[in-house]
């Protein structure tokens, strides 16, 4: 009797005390110019990230010469640090895939092996174990986008790598019409959910009731292994006439809390322009909604995701590496969404 007590206890204690999956904290570079900054590389080091997340440039239609080119590529001033590994990012506009036949995605897989092989050297690496490809693709793209990704995957440059996709809210809900991309895992992109261009009083960047919306449903049943993308940035969205007109950068908090140039709209995160502002190409009487991410969004949202992910190793990417972003948060706040997965 004592035997099969002691029996019982320990079938208790092992089931009890299992452990949680394995979470790999990382961040996005998403700058045109890599600089090995100690006070973001400290990041690196304090969240022990194995990898970064690391733009290498947008792919575009150039109508002038009927291809796919490269825009803004990267460039490297310093090498990215050793104890880092790097997983090379591509995003390709969308309407490339309505603009090119397969023939020319097979040319532009290649290509881009071919260009991202070499700013790898150029990052200080001498090679890199997985490939992300950002795009945002629809109903109407998904078969040429798809057979891209199996064209990428096939090239020997490739060989031995994980291809890896970013996935948008609607991607995983809309599955009969999106589909599901042929590729190794996808990474969830939990930020840009609401709708940008509509004048309002919402956050487009994080929206929970939006998150809702479309993963609690549906994201225990996505058949892909899933990373997680979480927002720490800011923005100053600009309305003229209550018309989109686009985002600022010269927008920051600085500028949003100077009551010389805005006046904050009671309880709203719309701000009203005093004066006209010819440095931003502002005139007065537009409108910022300003838009920016808080600790307590991101805990809200990794208890969420947490609930409807299955329990598996996953990174955790935050966008991005800036120390100004980053200095909104403690080292705490991060940690506490870190441990939610």
């Amino acid at each position: 009797m004592r035997k099969i007590s002691i029996l019982v206890i320990s079938v208790f204690l092992f089931f009890g005390c299992k452990q949680k999956p394995v979470v790999h904290p990382a961040f996005y570079y998403w700058r045109t110019d890599y600089q090995n900054k100690k006070a973001e590389t400290d990041y690196l080091d304090r969240f022990k990230s194995k990898s970064l997340y690391v733009r290498i440039m947008d792919v575009d239609f150039n109508p002038d010469l009927q291809m796919p080119v490269p825009i803004s590529p990267i460039k490297f001033s310093d090498p990215i640090p050793k104890q880092v590994n790097i997983v090379p990012v591509v995003f390709i506009v969308n309407q490339v895939f309505n603009k090119i036949d397969t023939m020319q995605t097979a040319v532009m897989a290649n290509r881009i092996a071919k260009f991202v092989a070499e700013k790898v050297k150029q990052a200080g690496k001498a090679d890199y174990t997985e490939l992300q490809i950002d795009c945002d693709w629809t109903k109407t793209t998904r078969n040429r986008y798809f057979k891209f990704l199996e064209q990428l995957s096939a090239n020997r440059l490739l060989k031995g790598k994980t291809i890896s996709v970013t996935l948008r809210l609607h991607q995983v809900k809309n599955i009969v019409s999106s589909g599901v991309p042929p590729v190794n895992k996808g990474i969830l992109m939990c930020y840009n959910m609401g709708n940008l261009r509509k004048y309002g009083d919402q956050n487009s960047i994080l929206d929970l009731h939006e998150m809702d919306q479309y993963l609690k449903d549906f994201l225990q049943e996505y058949p892909l292994q899933l990373d997680v993308a979480l927002p720490l940035f800011e923005w100053a969205v600009v309305f003229r006439n209550q018309q989109y007109a686009g985002i600022s950068k010269r927008i920051g908090k600085i500028q949003i809390e100077d009551k010389k140039l805005f006046k904050q709209r009671e309880n709203s995160i719309l701000y009203d322009l005093l004066t006209d502002y010819p440095a931003a190409g502002l005139k007065k009487g537009d409108v910022i909604r300003w838009e920016q991410v808080c600790a307590d969004d991101l805990l809200l949202s990794s208890k969420f995701l947490s609930r409807y992910l299955s329990p598996k190793e996953r990174n955790i990417v935050f966008y991005h590496l800036d120390i100004d972003l980053l200095k909104h948060f403690t080292n705490e706040d991060l940690q506490k969404v870190i441990a939610d997965f």
